[in-house]
């Protein structure tokens, strides 16, 4: 029986599976924040889907970072970001519904958005109601149909619901968002792993 992705999620701090998000996904996050943090020069910053709070607590020791927050689903996510890092905020909301009280500079996210069942409804929802004008969005993708070692996923890992789409559709959603500059890339490709599949534009 396939579960919610929240609900394996939430299992996963338990299990202590949390622990290695960072171990395997380090180095796209890394190539990702240096992208997009390059010519901040005071910014803003939220981790949409942050997991056990990893990101936020690497971004905030950025010296022009100014705030980050962690915003998940996942209560005992939030629970432990928030006992390893009281400095920083972690929300546990919906991504679809919850919006911040001020607009930031960047938003980040890695491993999130295949998730949902419309995630260009959350793109979409970013881009109107978290970015200040000018700012950007950077995700991180490793299920995509380009990276066909990633198709059995959603069995191995039993998640009710997994999108599997395209480069181009990605692309798309950002672009019919109302990104400008809309690039993608690809970061740690080796043979027979087409890389973390990154997708950015900005307000």
């Amino acid at each position: 029986m396939k579960k919610a992705p929240i609900e394996v999620f939430d299992s996963w701090v338990t299990l202590g599976k949390d622990e290695g998000m960072q171990k395997n996904h380090s180095e796209a996050v890394e190539n990702m924040i240096s992208f997009a943090t390059k010519k901040l020069e005071k910014f803003s910053f939220i981790d949409a889907g942050c997991g056990n709070g990893w990101v936020v607590r690497s971004v905030s020791k950025i010296p022009n970072c100014i705030s980050a927050t962690g915003v998940d689903g996942a209560f005992n996510m939030i629970d432990k970001a928030k006992k390893e890092d009281p400095q920083n905020n972690y929300i546990c909301e919906n991504l679809l519904t919850w919006s911040p009280k001020e607009k930031v500079n960047l938003v980040h996210s890695m491993e999130v958005f295949y998730y949902l069942e419309n995630p260009e409804a959350l793109i979409q929802h970013i881009y109107s109601n978290w970015l200040k004008e000018n700012a950007r969005l950077i995700i991180g993708l490793d299920f995509y149909l380009e990276n066909p070692i990633s198709h059995s996923w959603p069995e191995e890992c039993g998640i009710s619901i997994m999108q599997l789409l395209s480069k181009s559709t990605w692309k798309n959603f950002f672009i019919q968002a109302g990104f400008k500059g809309v690039e993608s890339w690809s970061v740690g490709a080796k043979e027979n792993w087409s890389g973390t599949l990154v997708l950015t534009g900005t307000k």
